[in-house]
């Protein structure tokens, strides 16, 4: 197959919601015209971008592989196998098609024949083999993607991927993969100053934390880029940016928060849309703990906190009361009965249940922007007789306290940014996992069925049903789906708003502003 829709990449990651953290900026400065020398015809601009997060380092396989930033360069300069478009569609990159054996258990991919580096440099088999081990040997958070997987070259043009069990997610997961020429040693801070890659850019200039500078890459194997230079800046406080949109110095901010949004519908000049992400608003419980061991107890929890009010006042545009516990752009989604917000039957099946209402429950939350929603969920709580405590948490010690199960209720925006449900349920929900003190052997049987099989519509339907489980037993609570929100100045032509907050500017020209 050379393109389908496969949706999974093992990394869990936050999509902000709202611009606390950081928004990206994509602004036409300038046009200019004449040939730019690459075939691509002619420059029609500098553009300058500021995205979610500053980017720390241009190392894709490093500690810093699967942050936003470095994401955000890399799928710039580097190429991939396999690469999720805008709306999480899987196409080929590097490999023109890629093909499971009988078990998945093995994957081969043919490559495209004829890629080069930026420095001119043929690519083939050999680079692909050694980037893999490089990622492997580096054990960077994207390397956690593939335990026991082995990567193996058939030819110049063909490498076949292996793992250790039947693993239907591979190419999704291949998404943070990213091919550098064969030789790049594991801290070589020479080359990722100036990095060869075959991406539809090159690096001109970079300072870590504040800016990249992307130029063209003429020997790109695609559609060269039209624009003269991308240059992407770190932008941390959410009024600059806001103020820099308005008044043209930039051309395109995404993550805005709801709360900005309908200023900017108003201005003239800009356009401003939505997209449906792969993130979720997920509230795990801890099972293991007395208190929350009966599922009955877990789903009168839920039933009494008023989801879809809290959603409206605060996520207006960017939220959705969600109705499964991956979202609708995610394969494996099948919608679930909503849990209907009924306090007085909440508090009758508490009481029933024999819950301890003296005893207050653990809510731990890491980043300040989920506050108010957090407030609002303690509230309502509160009004059934659940004491909760809000804990909000420095992100290193918020993960680490995850996984050492130290909650009782865990609320995290988590995203499925390669759109398969096996990154997300595969991965987190099987007694293996031990992520929220959950055991459930039918669901652990549903789980490896799904991820044993390529068929599509068997993957969902497996999935469908392990959703209905996690679902029926409250294993966490599931509010809301979240879409992100995206502005920019309408004389800008090609901008495409992407579902994983990772928007690729080869394709941007300005528009004659």
């Amino acid at each position: 197959m050379t393109r389908t829709r496969e949706h999974g990449r093992s990394r869990l990651i936050r999509l902000a919601s709202t611009a606390t953290a950081g928004a990206a900026l994509l602004a036409a400065c300038s046009t200019t015209t004449g040939g730019d020398g690459n075939g691509g015809g002619s420059a029609s601009g500098d553009v300058t971008v500021a995205g979610t997060y500053p980017i720390e380092s241009l190392d894709p396989h490093g500690a810093q592989g699967a942050s936003t930033g470095t994401q955000l360069a890399a799928q710039e300069i580097f190429g991939r196998l396999v690469k999720p478009d805008a709306d999480g569609t899987l196409e080929g990159d590097l490999a023109a098609s890629w093909k499971p054996n009988k078990d998945v258990t093995a994957w081969t991919f043919t490559l495209r024949s004829g890629v080069t580096f930026s420095d001119g440099s043929a690519l083939d088999a050999d680079d692909v083999v050694a980037s893999f081990q490089r990622m492997i040997s580096l054990n960077g958070p994207n390397a956690g993607n593939f335990p026991g997987d082995t990567m193996t070259k058939v030819s110049a043009t063909e490498v076949v991927l292996h793992s250790p069990t039947p693993d239907a997610s591979v190419p999704g997961k291949l998404g943070t993969f990213y091919v550098l020429p064969s030789g790049v040693g594991k801290d070589d801070t020479a080359f990722f100053n100036h990095p060869v890659g075959s991406g539809p850019f090159t690096v001109d200039a970079f300072t870590p934390s504040g800016s990249l500078v992307l130029v063209p890459n003429k020997k790109y194997r695609g559609t060269k880029p039209t624009l003269g230079k991308v240059t992407i800046r770190n932008i941390p406080e959410l009024a600059a940016r806001m103020t820099a949109l308005r008044t043209g110095e930039v051309d395109v901010v995404w993550g805005i928060p709801d709360d900005q949004l309908a200023s900017l519908k108003g201005q003239k000049g800009l356009t401003v849309q939505t997209v449906p992400s792969s993130a979720e608003f997920t509230m795990w419980f801890n099972s293991s703990v007395p208190a929350l061991k009966d599922a009955k107890v877990r789903r009168a929890i839920w039933q009494a906190v008023d989801f879809r009010t809290i959603i409206g006042k605060l996520y207006p545009d960017t939220g959705k009361a969600a109705d499964a516990p991956v979202t609708s752009v995610v394969l494996g989604h099948v919608p679930q009965p909503a849990v209907a917000y009924d306090p007085a039957a909440a508090k009758a099946a508490l009481t029933a249940a024999g819950f301890d209402f003296s005893k207050k429950l653990r809510l731990q939350f890491a980043n300040d922007e989920f506050k108010p929603f957090i407030q609002a969920v303690v509230s309502d709580l509160q009004k059934v007789g659940v004491q909760v405590e809000p804990l909000e948490k420095e992100q290193a010690v918020f993960t680490e306290d995850l996984l050492a199960l130290r909650w009782d209720i865990n609320f995290q925006q988590l995203a499925t940014p390669s759109y398969d449900a096996a990154s997300n349920l595969g991965r987190l929900y099987t007694c293996a996992a031990k992520r929220m003190g959950y055991c459930n052997k039918k669901l652990d049987g549903l789980l490896a069925s799904a991820g044993a099989t390529a068929d599509k519509a068997k993957r969902t339907d497996l999935y469908g049903r392990a959703g209905d489980i996690i679902w029926r037993d409250a294993v966490g609570m599931y509010p809301m789906s979240v879409s992100i929100a995206y502005a920019w100045n309408s004389d800008l032509k090609g901008f495409v708003p992407d579902a994983s907050g990772l928007p690729d500017f080869a394709g941007v020209r300005t528009g004659g502003s």
